[in-house]
């Protein structure tokens, strides 16, 4: 029986479905053993974009191995391939921050997580409180995205698998009254980490953004130092309109950081280059499929390896 791959070896392996969508065939358009040509180059550009990468993450990179290339560094095939790497790297390198819960000292580490709807937010409020509780902390769930009884029962559901507890309301229940109760509920409980799930919503929806600025001041009431971490849940599937998510949520609540899901359902993953070059905001975790172990801190080297590198 084969042993299971690691997180890295499925990253890779669902990033590229077998080949790297960026590298692949490239030493097809070297010309010979000499450095690339402009060709080469303007169709690694094509498919920097056809990856999600994104114009300005795009053109920071070309301007890169233009430059390289302009000071000889680019001679052959393996030092285009080193130079993208670099490049790739340096734009992933300022975002890499991992998520550590250290309690404020006067109550629990709050974590607010927010996101539009189908993004992943509720499962990945389940493996964040699997992975706490496995690092030894007490850990408690708030309900708050009540307009969908199946959120609240998805939760309770994560509560049992990992036994920890959760707070919930009746279904179209003021979710701001939810947050106050799970923040009142922690701080007499001792507890040490508390996830706090909010209604899916649009980022062109005004009314709920503002709702969602509302759970935020409750919250403060009750603890003013919270929430410690604001984090916004993206589909990395859906490409350039993470952007556009993340600015209005950012704008909304300022976000303190980002989890990037379902990886594994695009070939591409370049959108992650995307958000880390315009928005600069730490990615603290990603996701490559439902399973509690394909959730994992976000490191810069190896997620470039993988969007770089051809499957096994």
């Amino acid at each position: 029986m084969s042993e299971k791959k690691g997180f890295f070896g499925r990253l890779r392996e669902r990033l590229n479905r077998g080949d790297s969508l960026l590298t692949k065939d490239l030493t097809e358009l070297l010309p010979g053993s000499g450095p690339p040509d402009e060709d080469t180059l303007e169709e690694l550009e094509t498919r920097l974009l056809m990856a999600d990468v994104g114009v300005s993450a795009t053109q920071q990179i070309m301007d890169g191995l233009r430059e390289r290339l302009n000071r000889k560094a680019l001679a052959n095939r393996d030092q285009l391939l080193q130079g993208l790497r670099q490049e790739v790297h340096a734009i992933l390198d300022p975002v890499e921050s991992a998520l550590e819960p250290r309690q404020p000292g006067d109550g629990p580490f709050v974590i607010l997580v927010v996101g539009v709807n189908g993004s992943g937010k509720t499962t990945t409020i389940g493996k964040l409180a699997r992975r706490f509780r496995d690092q030894g902390k007490s850990v408690m769930l708030a309900a708050g995205d009540t307009f969908r009884a199946a959120a609240v029962e998805q939760l309770q559901v994560w509560g049992e698998r990992n036994d920890v507890p959760v707070i919930a309301h009746a279904t179209g229940a003021d979710s701001a009254a939810v947050a106050h109760d799970a923040v009142q509920s922690a701080l007499s409980r001792d507890i040490d980490v508390l996830l706090i799930d909010t209604a899916g919503r649009l980022h062109t929806q005004a009314g709920l953004m503002d709702e969602l600025k509302k759970v935020r001041r409750v919250i403060q009431r009750v603890m003013p130092s919270a929430p410690h971490e604001t984090l916004l849940v993206l589909d990395g599937s859906t490409g350039q309109n993470a952007i556009a998510q993340a600015r209005e949520f950012h704008s909304a609540v300022e976000l303190s950081g980002l989890a990037v899901t379902k990886l594994d359902g695009s070939a591409k993953g370049g959108v992650l280059l995307a958000v880390a070059r315009e928005l600069k905001i730490p990615v603290r975790f990603i996701g490559i499929g439902e399973a509690a172990e394909d959730l994992d801190v976000f490191r810069a080297e190896d997620f470039t390896r993988a969007l770089l590198e051809a499957g096994d």
